[in-house]
Parts: C-alpha cells; sequence; structure tokens
C-alpha cells in the first residue's frame, strides 16, 4: 500500500485547510496516511523561517486577513478572522493525541481534523485536556485512554523523534507531505501528491 507521510502541526492553519482534500486524495489512491506531528518552532528555526512576531505587520494582516480565508472560502471551510487566541500554547498533547490514536488503530484522521477545526473555526485551547477529551470521544471513542497515552513517555518521544525527523529532512513549514522520498509541502500541494501516488515525478 501507497503512503503518505504527514508531516505537520495540530495548530496548522494549512494542514486545516487541507486536511479534507488530503483525506480525499488518499481515498482516491487508495494510501494510508501516516501521521508525523511535530513541535513547530525547532522545526521553523532549523529551517532559518523567521516566526511570525518576527515578520512584517503587512506580512501578518495579509496572511490572515486574506490569504487564509481566500482558502478557507475555495476548501468550503469556516474560518477565523484572526490569530487564533491560544496559537502559542505548547502542542505536545493535541499533537501527542493523534500519535496516540494512530498507535491504537483508531481514526487519527478524523481526530487531526477535529483538533485543527477546533482551533481555526472554534478558537478553542487544544492545549486543555478539556477541550481535547469531548473531540477524541466523537472521533475515536476511548477518550480516556488516548489521552493517558498521550502524555506517556513513549508517544512523548515518538512526538520529538518526528519533530527530529522532520528537522533531518529539512522540512520548512506545516503541512509537509512525502510520497516516496518525495517531499511536497504545503496544502497547496495536494494535486501533485495525488499526481506522484498515481506515478512518480521524474527525479
Amino acid at each position: 500500500m501507497k503512503t503518505i507521510e504527514y508531516f505537520y502541526s495540530a495548530h496548522s492553519a494549512y494542514a486545516y485547510l487541507g486536511a479534507w482534500r488530503l483525506a480525499g486524495v488518499a481515498t482516491e489512491a487508495g494510501a494510508r496516511v501516516v501521521h508525523r506531528p511535530f513541535d513547530f518552532l525547532p522545526v521553523l528555526r532549523a529551517a532559518g523561517a523567521p516566526p511570525f512576531d518576527a515578520r512584517s505587520q503587512a506580512h501578518i494582516d495579509h496572511f490572515f486577513g486574506r490569504e487564509l480565508v481566500r482558502w478557507a472560502e475555495y476548501r468550503g471551510l469556516p474560518i477565523l478572522r484572526h490569530r487564533p487566541t491560544h496559537h502559542d500554547n505548547p502542542l505536545a498533547l493535541a499533537n501527542g493525541l493523534i500519535i496516540a490514536a494512530q498507535d491504537a488503530g483508531a481514526d487519527a484522521c478524523a481526530l487531526s481534523r477535529a483538533i485543527l477545526q477546533a482551533h481555526w473555526r472554534d478558537d478553542a485551547d487544544i492545549a486543555d485536556a478539556g477541550t481535547l477529551l469531548p473531540l477524541a470521544h466523537v472521533t475515536c471513542g476511548d477518550a480516556d485512554a488516548l489521552l493517558r497515552a498521550a502524555t506517556s513517555g513513549a508517544v512523548q518521544a515518538r512526538h520529538a523523534a518526528n519533530t527530529d525527523k522532520a528537522i533531518a529532512l529539512n522540512v520548512f513549514g506545516s503541512p509537509t507531505y512525502i510520497v516516496d522520498g518525495d517531499m511536497f509541502y504545503g496544502q497547496d500541494r495536494l494535486d501533485l501528491v495525488a499526481r506522484a501516488l498515481a506515478r512518480p515525478f521524474a527525479p
């Protein structure tokens, strides 16, 4: 079975905007999505990209005021018109929950979409267990067990390993998709991901 390695963070705007299209691409190709949620800031720093607070106000205004809204309309998704209130909170719990769901054979894709949507549609705090528990219950069932697993040493070690792997692969943003070693950055490349699953691009 073909796989799509999916490197992203649980608070990523473009991961949210591409999440439903990614599911469609995987289904159409009979491919499996392998979730690799990572800690965003270390990957960004390693890539040499400036954090948002170091970017110009014009860039920030365009990103939140126009670009995201335009893509949300194109994808048919609701989205906040401002930077999420809790956007700078730690990612370890939300990312860990997705890893735990994947380990348990639960629907990690549905859970991931629910977390991303809670952040970008509902302005929810995805670092808070009270936010995550109902999302895990609806999408995966045994939410309490998954939440316990998410904070375990084993799952958090995999979270750190995903971050290290993203840095080693020179991932420079979220989302990034890898098919047979070929890297595609950004949800606007999902049509290229679909093509790579059907027929690899020339080296």
